[in-house]
């Protein structure tokens, strides 16, 4: 496998980056003194609102307990101690009404069964509907071992794993070692996980998965969860954190074959027999009267093939090879007030030219002329004013700027960019031990430049020729519940 000069020089820097975090995490010695540590609602007898600033984001306090295992570190850990009737299990569902609508969509002038062109069309649809649902086991094993497995299916309840592993918490004693291995989230600056907001548009971070339009990487994004090991340590209230994952080179899939992604549509491409790295290191400190303030870093190195070693004259795909990089690397603010919670997240994207145009590194005339390696900056902007624990308000601006067209085309530099805007208003009626009820509303505006919608809700390709925008909305409606 050979590389650039200049992906050398990204390896090298992505991987001493990496290194740097985990030592750094490993040697610090700063930390704040420990605060308090909340528990499981149901198994210690706590309220939500003990864990979470509003229903499902994680407080300090949340945190803390989380990145100890769900341990409050005293004898009522272990399973053995609670009544045999406890059963560590929760289920999720959101029924709710949506509309979406898209502009510049391509539609018939009269009715397909006769020949006609086509015009350009905004498409509206609207109605209730059902989200998909989770079914979330979650607790500890023994003291010191923690584990989680959540099955979750769409709306027709076709179930996946969306997690499951297995953690070893506080080894010899020390919080600064835990391992966790199966499938999990990544240790993002912001969980996509935990966030609330749930529209079709406005229900994810367009940064932590966005790939350029026609790009032929199969890597969905850092978004997705992840299939490997994970090593993980933090102080005791959880001020300085660290996390550094090796995991498959399989966009979290299993059987060692790549998964359906919006530019793979074989959904069962080889992956290229790698492994791919990620690390997070983010540290949090006071601030006097208002607080606390976080910042840190991240970044994932991976790889994926480029063409396939196959037997049989070719029609028994056996593995991928030609494996080319790419990385994602980026930084994070995060500001905790009384009311008032701030974030800002940047990510910097860049994908080899071979696998972003989907040529097979082994093609005897190697790159055609004038294909590029894209890369990309993106970031967002999000401010939560918490009302009270039971009614949060939230604003996002999020946007993507193409610095490098994979294709050069005259006309295209602004294709792939996007502006995305949510705001919502989650309202929680009650939250308890046993179960909890938000009442949500939500709408959110995508324009994406040039290509097919990239808000995810609805819409197709752009109706023309470049210049061409989309623009779409959401209005979304739901009872998002929890017991």
């Amino acid at each position: 496998m050979k590389f650039s000069l200049r992906e050398k020089r990204a390896k090298d820097f992505v991987c001493g980056f990496l290194v740097f975090l985990v030592l750094v995490a490993i040697f610090l010695t700063f930390a704040q003194p420990a605060q308090a540590i909340p528990a499981f609602a149901r198994k210690y007898g706590l309220p939500c609102s003990a864990c979470h600033i509003t229903w499902p984001e994680l407080n300090n306090f949340g945190q803390v307990f989380r990145d100890n295992g769900y341990q409050m570190m005293n004898d009522m850990d272990s399973p053995i101690t609670r009544d045999a009737s406890y059963f560590p299990a929760s289920i999720r569902i959101t029924p709710q009404w949506h509309r979406e609508s898209a502009n510049n969509q391509s539609i018939d002038v009269l009715p397909i069964t006769e020949t006609s062109g086509e015009k350009q069309g905004t498409v509206t649809q609207a109605g209730f509907d059902l989200s998909g649902m989770d079914m979330w086991f979650a607790g500890t094993l023994f003291n010191n071992v923690s584990f989680s497995v959540l099955p979750s299916s769409d709306p027709t309840a076709v179930f996946h794993f969306e997690n499951a592993y297995v953690r070893f918490d506080n080894i010899k004693g020390n919080h600064w070692f835990n391992f966790k291995v199966g499938k999990y989230e990544l240790d993002l600056p912001v969980s996509e996980k935990r966030e609330w907001t749930l529209s079709g548009n406005g229900g994810f971070y367009y940064i932590y998965h966005f790939s350029p339009f026609n790009d032929a990487n199969p890597f969905g994004g850092i978004g997705d969860n992840q299939t490997g090991i994970e090593l993980t340590g933090h102080s005791a209230n959880s001020y300085t954190r660290y996390a550094f994952s090796v995991v498959s080179s399989l966009d979290g899939g299993v059987g060692l074959a790549y998964g359906c992604t919006a530019v793979n549509t074989n959904c069962s491409s080889p992956a290229g027999r790698t492994f791919d790295y990620y690390g997070h290191f983010e540290q949090a400190f006071n601030v006097p009267n208002a607080g606390y303030m976080k910042v840190g870093a991240y970044a994932y190195y991976g790889f994926a093939p480029t063409f396939v070693e196959s037997s049989g004259a070719g029609s028994t795909p056996l593995y991928g090879r030609g494996n080319k990089p790419f990385y994602r690397a980026g930084a994070e603010w995060l500001w905790y007030t009384n009311h008032w919670n701030l974030k800002g997240v940047f990510l910097h994207g860049y994908d080899n030219a071979f696998l972003a145009n989907g040529v097979p590194s082994n093609t005897p005339t190697g790159l055609p002329a004038g294909l590029h390696a894209p890369s990309w900056n993106g970031g967002f902007l999000e401010a939560e004013y918490v009302i009270s624990p039971q009614w949060v308000l939230l604003g996002r601006y999020e946007l993507i700027r193409m610095s490098q067209q994979a294709d050069p085309t005259p006309g295209l530099g602004s294709q792939s960019n996007l502006d995305a805007y949510t705001f919502a208003s989650r309202w929680n009626p009650f939250m308890f031990s046993r179960a909890g009820l938000a009442i949500q509303a939500e709408y959110s505006y995508i324009r994406s430049a040039d290509i097919t919608n990239q808000g995810g809700a609805f819409g197709g390709t752009c109706f023309g020729a470049p210049p061409c925008h989309i623009s779409s909305n959401s209005l979304f409606f739901a009872t998002d519940f929890a017991f």
